[in-house]
């Protein structure tokens, strides 16, 4: 099972490396935010802190999202194209074909994560977070990406061409400009502001933030952990019963 996995994930990741679009839109997209939103924009928001102080825990979150549409487009090219027929005749496990996409994903997350935190530093991010807190944000991320990745999959899975699985993701790049991600929710207008403050991303920026700040809130957290569960779960079921009835 192991072997088959890494097996799964070399392939994975061969296939991002030779896609320049999806390099672009999982590693690059993230940072050319980052330097739109704080280096020619930061000014114009007024968050009470030095703006990149503020966005970069949501610019983390929306570094996850940015590579979500190549691996849901991924994954149902490989439904699609027969890919998955001939890895059964092969007598590959159900659990490494999707795990290894999963993985994938979230490895190729670590990797944009680093390109932002990098930028923000660049751009003078100051955080104050201790050893552990950082400890904590990596954990976040981590979590946030598995959870995201396996409900990608079960997107791509469920779409029935490459191209309506690639838009079918198109929800998760936009729902964090609908949270605390780049205004605080309080900002917004009546309406967005309820949906801002309960949507999912909200409660795992906050976390962040409150992480990086030094000043975790268990207010955030669990909330943050919940959702992240939660979106895992149905993820994992949705794919693997798709999967099971499409394969």
């Amino acid at each position: 099972m192991k072997s088959h996995s890494l097996v799964m994930l070399r392939r994975n990741f061969t296939h991002i490396a030779r896609n320049p679009t999806s390099v672009f839109n999982a590693v690059l997209m993230p940072v050319v935010v980052m330097l739109m939103f704080v280096y020619m924009l930061g000014d114009a928001f007024n968050v009470g802190v030095d703006y990149v102080d503020y966005a970069t825990p949501g610019l983390l979150l929306l570094a996850v999202c940015y590579g979500l549409g190549s691996v849901a487009t991924a994954v149902n090219s490989d439904m699609t194209k027969g890919i998955i027929n001939r890895f059964k005749v092969m007598d590959i496990p159900r659990s490494a074909v999707l795990t290894g996409h999963v993985i994938a994903s979230l490895l190729t997350n670590l990797v944009a994560i680093g390109a932002i935190i990098a930028v923000a530093f660049l751009l003078g991010f100051d955080p104050s977070a201790s050893v552990l807190d950082w400890l904590g944000v990596l954990g976040m991320v981590v979590l946030l990406g598995f959870a995201a990745g396996w409900l990608t999959v079960a997107l791509g899975l469920a779409a029935k061409s490459p191209e309506t699985a690639g838009l079918a993701s198109v929800p998760l790049v936009m729902l964090p400009f609908f949270s605390s991600a780049i205004v605080p929710a309080d900002k917004m207008g009546p309406g967005l502001a309820q949906f801002a403050k309960y949507q999912p991303f909200t409660p795992i920026i906050e976390t962040l933030r409150g992480l990086l700040n030094g000043t975790p809130a268990a207010s955030d957290v669990i909330p943050a952990l919940a959702w992240c569960a939660a979106i895992a779960l149905v993820g994992y079921l949705w794919a693997s019963h798709t999967f099971t009835k499409r394969a």
